[in-house]
């Protein structure tokens, strides 16, 4: 199963190390993550992504908790939430024909063409990971992919419920 671990913790060295060690130790894999600052410049908060057997990953929620820098963890994957990611590809564009092609698919998919170089064209995407997926398969079908980044996914629940310090 996948699951979305965000994790608000003090803005401190080491403490995102102390984090992915744990995922280490159990020989957990980290599919995405995402760290940045929050409102507060001495909180940071990370996104994982990862999947797996729900009972290791309790474990290691429970190891996270118990770290003094955590303040909270929660699985946003357990309630309603909003996902996003940030996509970043570059194609090959220098013929007309797919030049016309990819800007099509651009405008089908509200992604925006970020650089346009002799023979490429840089695009950018947010949505949720299967509207990524298919943005990049429906380019493989028109041009060559070059290059992709992916930001990894960050997200956020709805409605009242919020992750804040304890």
């Amino acid at each position: 199963m996948r699951h979305i671990l965000s994790i608000l913790l003090e803005n401190e060295p080491g403490a995102l190390s102390r984090i992915v060690g744990l995922f280490s130790q159990r020989a957990y894999n980290i599919d995405s993550l995402t760290v940045g600052p929050t409102d507060d410049d001495s909180l940071s908060r990370i996104t994982i992504t990862t999947t797996g057997n729900d009972r290791i990953l309790e474990q290691i929620t429970k190891q996270v908790n118990k770290l003094v820098d955590v303040h909270k963890v929660i699985d946003l994957s357990d309630a309603s939430h909003i996902e996003r990611e940030l996509l970043l590809v570059k194609v090959m564009a220098h013929e007309e024909k797919t030049r016309a092609a990819v800007t099509r698919v651009v405008d089908i998919f509200g992604a925006a063409i970020l650089d346009m170089g002799k023979t490429t064209y840089t695009l950018q995407l947010v949505g949720a990971v299967d509207k990524l997926a298919s943005f990049i398969d429906t380019l493989k079908n028109e041009t060559e992919v070059i290059e992709v980044v992916r930001s990894g996914a960050v997200g956020l629940s709805r409605g009242d419920k919020a992750l804040r310090p304890k």
